[in-house]
């Protein structure tokens, strides 16, 4: 049923002009407008046309695939992406992926907005992902296994490509963008996390914490695709100052640290 599914959307998507698309992104809450803005000759595309496709039921996730090209390379940008606390299963969730792997995707960069848990930095602020501690309910590669996606086992000693991640590193240095490195960990959600979840999250090693990308990540290394991700920190989650989370504050501090993240990203991919 799931390889149908894969097929069916990627046949669709060929069918509709998208031609072996080298690099894929996937943007996250507040994230989906300055980057759209460098892809050339854009060919967009509503999720709820592609067949099997869920569609982004969170208001501020604009629910449409972008093809085009940014610096020459060509790109197939997710403009929102799907979450599980939505409804979904963790097979929907990461479909997408699986479908831009099969279209000919050698690159995965994904972005999103996450707590900010560590008392050093600052909300505004981004963190390179460089591990992460999945607290999700499920997983996306639970159920029969199909070789031709991937392993039943997959390796998850360096689910973060070092090759990208120190790519970024660099980029952030010469632009004099400040970016931090740290531990990302996956909850469930949609509520955010009390107090004593938050201490928790820090005493077992998070930075950061959010409600995707780990199963996109888990999907990517399934099928051996090379991947990197970005958290703007949004909120300052400090459980002995912790105010009353207002999702208005969180998207504009998303919005104002968008042009740093799309700075990062094109550059990436001008270099690959």
């Amino acid at each position: 049923m799931m390889l149908n599914e894969i097929r069916q959307a990627t046949e669709y998507l060929r069918k509709h002009g998208v031609d072996a698309p080298e690099v894929g992104v996937i943007l996250g809450t507040g994230l989906g407008n300055l980057f759209v803005k460098e892809i050339r000759n854009a060919v967009e595309i509503n999720y709820n046309s592609i067949p099997f496709f869920p569609v982004s039921t969170v208001e501020f996730h604009k629910g449409k695939l972008i093809y085009g090209t940014v610096s020459g390379k060509k790109v197939l940008a997710m403009q929102g992406r799907f979450h599980y606390y939505e409804g979904y299963s963790m097979q929907k969730v990461t479909l997408p992926v699986r479908v831009m792997k099969m279209l000919g995707v050698q690159y995965l960069l994904i972005s999103n907005a996450a707590g900010n848990m560590n008392l050093k930095w600052k909300k505004g602020e981004l963190m390179l992902i460089d591990d992460h501690i999945n607290l999700q309910p499920d997983n996306p590669l639970r159920g029969e296994n199909f070789e031709v996606l991937g392993p039943r086992f997959p390796d998850m000693s360096e689910p973060y490509s070092k090759k990208l991640n120190a790519a970024l590193t660099k980029i952030a240095r010469e632009r004099k963008i400040k970016l931090n490195k740290g531990v990302y960990a996956a909850v469930m959600g949609p509520n955010l996390e009390t107090r004593a979840e938050y201490r928790f999250l820090r005493t077992i090693g998070a930075d950061a914490v959010g409600m995707s990308t780990v199963p996109e990540v888990l999907v990517a290394n399934h099928m051996k695709l090379p991947c990197c991700a970005v958290s703007v920190l949004t909120d300052d989650c400090d459980p002995d100052h912790l105010k009353p989370a207002n999702i208005g504050e969180i998207l504009k501090v998303a919005a104002k640290a968008e042009a740093k993240l799309t700075n990062l990203y094109v550059r990436l991919i001008e270099g690959l």
